[in-house]
């Protein structure tokens, strides 16, 4: 039962608690009277309580990716600064140095994260090693999909799942008394039950079955791609209602975070690097051939806006840059242009469009307008790159899918990864994206031609 038990339901109070003693334990040394200390406890326990619930910093399950939780605690990390900053900015005459302030808050969160990653590792090896902390399960129809499930939880014994048994389920009520007999024989946990392999009158009574025996259910979803979706449910009064798509970028604050990301990082490259780098480039394009020193181009945008992408002059002018793509060894390019496209340097003046707020750092890849025309009859959802802003790079740059278009497949693969993107966007993501791009630069890619 120790192994088994739900005591891993102790897990989230005993983090709040060790959490709200580290904020306290660094804080003793701010205050000189005991009052102002307790105004101090009494407010972040609550505010504490509250930011938690906005940035969801305690909704961390056995399943969450390493990534996710250093997205929560930078959300929190933002959340407490300007909690901590407004609680001295009321209390003027607790007079304390910024300075002094943003080094408590660093080894606050510092110790946080630490605390939150060492137990997450260590839960890991604990249901490796030990054996506990685990959940016993059975998956109900057999398909490829739980198939997939069921090799999930026998190669991955970190995540504390037992797999016990597969059911496949015939059109027979006689099927689903034995799963549910096989269930409290054994004490199974958790039920995941695919939607593709039973019928509606079967799918109500496995539903049936599991409130009232207190089992917790799990659905897979099946071959309609409909149900694969980070589907957003909504109540509009009593009616629930099923949003195809959440796209985190268009939570406000999460609007804010990227917009101030790539203002900060566009002006910093633009004042920082364009401006000497430019007249090198431009000095160079000169030399070699008659035309201007920046090629701007027709490109679709959010929401499908057309817009001017800039770029550095790496091909001789022609009349159907337009048209045709670039491709290996293409005659257009000038021998300064080879060398800017290896780099990447010819796409830096899309940091203008970045500051214009035309485009992003990070987002969808934007294409020639001929090319989207072709694409969005001819590719499978291609549309849905166009509900965020396209980026100087992209998810799918750094995972292969960069420069020609050698066929349809090498498209639908680029726009998969894109929707992707769209999808489980976060600030963090991001970085990942921009360091990729840096260090692939750096290495040099096949396919920057």
């Amino acid at each position: 039962m120790f192994k088994r038990g739900r005591y891993s339901g102790l897990l989230r109070p005993t983090s709040y608690l060790i959490d709200l003693c580290i904020v306290f334990f660094f804080a003793k040394d701010f205050f000189q009277e005991t009052n102002d200390y307790l105004n101090f406890v009494v407010f972040i326990t609550i505010s504490w309580f509250v930011i938690s619930f906005i940035s969801n910093f305690y909704e961390i399950y056995r399943f969450t990716k390493l990534v996710k939780i250093a997205s929560l605690i930078g959300k929190q990390f933002v959340l407490f600064t300007v909690l901590l900053f407004s609680f001295f900015g009321f209390f003027t005459r607790i007079d304390r140095a910024n300075i002094d302030i943003s080094t408590y808050i660093l080894y606050v969160f510092g110790l946080i994260s630490i605390f939150k990653f060492t137990i997450y590792f260590l839960l890991k090896k604990y249901r490796t090693i030990l054996g506990g902390n685990y959940r016993t399960v059975i998956i109900i129809g057999l398909n490829q999909k739980t198939d997939q499930l069921q090799k999930f939880f026998t190669q991955n014994p970190e995540y504390g799942y037992q797999f016990q048994k597969i059911f496949e389920i015939k059109d027979l009520k006689s099927s689903l008394e034995k799963v549910f007999t096989y269930i409290l024989d054994n004490e199974i946990d958790e039920m995941y039950c695919s939607i593709a392999e039973l019928t509606d009158e079967q799918l109500q009574d496995v539903i049936t079955f599991a409130d009232n025996n207190l089992k917790i259910l799990k659905f897979v979803p099946d071959n309609k791609e409909i149900y694969t979706k980070k589907l957003e449910f909504n109540y509009y009064g009593f009616i629930p209602v099923l949003s195809l798509r959440k796209i985190p970028i268009d939570n406000s604050f999460n609007k804010f975070l990227k917009r101030l990301f790539d203002i900060v990082l566009s002006i910093f490259v633009i004042v920082g690097v364009l401006s000497w780098l430019t007249p090198i480039v431009a000095f160079f394009i000169k030399m070699e051939s008659k035309g201007p020193v920046f090629f701007k181009q027709k490109r679709n945008g959010l929401d499908y806006k057309e817009f001017y992408c800039y770029k550095y002059r790496s091909m001789r002018p022609n009349p159907d840059a337009h048209l045709h793509q670039i491709k290996k060894n293409d005659p257009r390019v000038t021998k300064i242009g080879k060398i800017i496209r290896k780099t990447s340097i010819d796409e830096l003046p899309q940091f203008i469009n970045v500051l214009k707020g035309e485009m992003s750092v990070v987002g969808p890849r934007p294409h020639m307008v001929s090319h989207t025309h072709m694409y969005a009859d001819k590719i499978d959802k291609f549309m849905v790159r166009h509900f965020v802003k396209p980026g100087i790079t992209g998810l799918a740059q750094v995972s292969g899918f960069r420069g020609e278009v050698e066929d349809d497949n090498f498209i639908t693969n680029r726009v998969k990864y894109d929707i992707f993107y769209l999808e489980n966007w976060s600030l963090l993501l991001d970085l990942k994206i921009v360091f990729l791009t840096i260090f692939n630069a750096v290495k040099g890619e096949e396919k920057a031609y």
